[in-house]
């Protein structure tokens, strides 16, 4: 006996709208002003029908009090002429009249709105990437889906809920990707509030049919058979449910027979369901990346603490550092992470943003193998490219980089600005080629990535930490402030305990741009050393 079940959906044309709305809170702004667009537009069409049926009623109103009127001596009414007359008009035009009144369709300006507003949709990648999104938060910051449903996130603003059919549909989409384990999680959020009460427009069938599967399919038999049962309850004619019942039932005996031929005494012996957990991935460091993003990374002993410092710096007598230094805070040791405080203005962050919002595309890493640029899943953003010429903004702050961190910018890459989506995320990754990738940045001719320069352009209310699980080092974003550290040993060996990841972004809106510097032209500004690890 085969089971499988259905999955009744809508299918929905594919969207016009530019893909990958989801991996930008900065463009997906922009969506609450189409909506608000598209509210008036929605207003104005109330309004015109509400005007309308006011005519129709007047017309009723006079015609009612009319007839009446005439109907209690109909020849005494026609006998007069002028009440014949206008009899006549009335039936003959004022009625046509009306009936084109009725027919007027007052919607042609709302539709017309909603047909050019629906090309810039998102659409079923968007709905269904926001909906990972959700889960991938809930498995970083380890969140219960109550605590999800109700909205009781730290940081936020603006509460809100979601509804039992808001949980189904991340139960399907987990469903979709054969993740049982998060499809049981939402599926029995979503049933407990259908329990309490809560109106729906999905039922308690639906949601135990999808409930029962991604039970058995974790290998609790028992559970899977009494939603089966609960589900048959309530539709005793469901024709996949009875299937299923009469499938669990002969595997259960079949399993007790098994169990009672290996030895008698294990027969009575309640099996204790195995605890269910998210499946294995392919980051190996995964359990420690999420805990460094929690903010439970290894706490630094005091003799590593008494070795950072705060200073002023003056990029080595740079006259324009020198009469306002910048200030420098030691982040981490081993590697070097430093922060400069206060060193990119509000205005010239304002500056920035607007020059990359309108050229903000989806996200992209180097393939190993093509040595192309291809997007991935495990980097959930948007960024632009800005070059110095194009504003003198862009252009001081590249020099700005240069004074400080005494490296050549010349040969540096453009300035990336990027933007995080809901969930946003970059998975643990190194910013320079190792070995097995010698073509990574052959096309540039610079080298490899020397060092990395990170802007952090927004405050972030929750989540969204610069972390490094080699070392246990996470570095939390602040406005105006950056982050550098050298990716590579003076040697040139690639320094591997720079592995790094930009944490989910669990509430707010994460703004950052970096500056990859190159090998080519550092070779008097960083002189190579003997030792391969110095």
């Amino acid at each position: 006996m085969i089971w499988y079940i259905l999955i009744v959906g809508i299918i929905v044309p594919q969207s016009l709208a530019h893909p990958g709305f989801f991996t930008s809170i900065g463009q997906m702004t922009d969506l609450i002003h189409t909506e608000k667009d598209l509210v008036t537009s929605l207003k104005d069409y109330i309004k015109a029908e509400e005007d309308k049926l006011e005519q129709v009623k007047k017309w009723a109103e006079k015609l009612d009090r009319l007839t009446s009127t005439a109907t209690k001596d109909p020849e005494g009414f026609v006998g007069h002429p002028v009440n014949a007359f206008k009899l006549m008009k009335r039936l003959n035009t004022e009625w046509s009249e009306l009936e084109n009144l009725v027919l007027k369709d007052m919607s042609d300006g709302f539709i017309s709105n909603l047909t050019i507003q629906r090309q810039y949709f998102p659409n079923d990648e968007d709905q269904v990437g926001a909906a990972k999104a959700l889960l991938r938060l809930q498995d970083t910051y380890n969140l219960d889906t109550d605590t999800i449903s109700k909205g009781n996130l730290p940081g936020v603003k603006h509460k809100s809920f979601l509804t039992a059919e808001d949980c189904f549909e991340l139960g399907k989409v987990a469903y979709t990707e054969a993740d049982y384990y998060h499809t049981e999680l939402w599926m029995e959020q979503a049933l407990r509030q259908l329990d309490e009460g809560e109106a729906s427009t999905i039922d308690k069938v639906s949601v135990l049919d999808y409930l029962s599967y991604a039970v058995y399919q974790q290998g609790d038999l028992d559970k899977a058979l009494f939603l089966t049962k609960k589900l048959l309850e309530l539709d005793p004619e469901h024709q996949r449910a009875n299937g299923n019942l009469k499938y669990f039932e002969y595997i259960m005996a079949k399993e007790k027979d098994v169990n009672k031929s290996a030895s008698d005494d294990q027969s009575d012996q309640k099996t204790t369901p195995k605890k269910r957990e998210v499946a294995v991935d392919y980051l190996p460091e995964r359990k420690k990346y999420e805990m460094l993003c929690r903010g439970e990374g290894i706490k630094m002993t005091p003799q590593r603490q008494k070795r950072l410092f705060c200073r002023y710096h003056d990029g080595n007598r740079n006259p324009k550092f020198i009469l306002a230094p910048a200030k420098q805070e030691d982040e981490w040791d081993k590697p070097r992470i430093i922060r400069f405080h206060d060193i990119i203005s509000d205005a010239e962050i304002e500056i920035v943003k607007d020059l990359a919002k309108p050229r903000l595309s989806r996200a992209t890493v180097h393939d190993p193998e093509t040595g192309k640029l291809t997007t991935a899943q495990y980097r959930v953003s948007k960024s632009a490219w800005l070059s110095g010429y194009e504003n003198p903004v862009v252009s001081r702050i590249n020099m700005r980089i240069q004074d400080l961190t005494g490296l050549d910018v010349s040969t540096a890459e453009e300035l990336q600005v990027a933007n995080y989506g809901v969930g946003g995320q970059y998975e643990p990754h190194f910013d320079f080629a190792r070995k097995d990738e010698p073509d990574a940045f052959k096309e540039l001719g610079t080298g490899n990535r020397i060092a990395t320069w990170l802007f952090y352009m927004s405050d972030v209310s929750a989540g969204g930490a610069t972390v490094f699980p080699e070392v246990g080092a996470s570095v939390w974003p602040k406005k105006g402030t950056a982050v550098f550290w050298y990716n590579l040993f003076a040697s040139g060996e690639g320094d591997y305990s720079t592995r790094h990841a930009a944490c989910p972004v669990l509430v707010g809106n994460k703004w950052v741009s970096n500056k990859w510097l190159h090998e080519r032209g550092q070779e008097f500004r960083r002189p190579c050393t003997l030792s391969e690890l110095e």
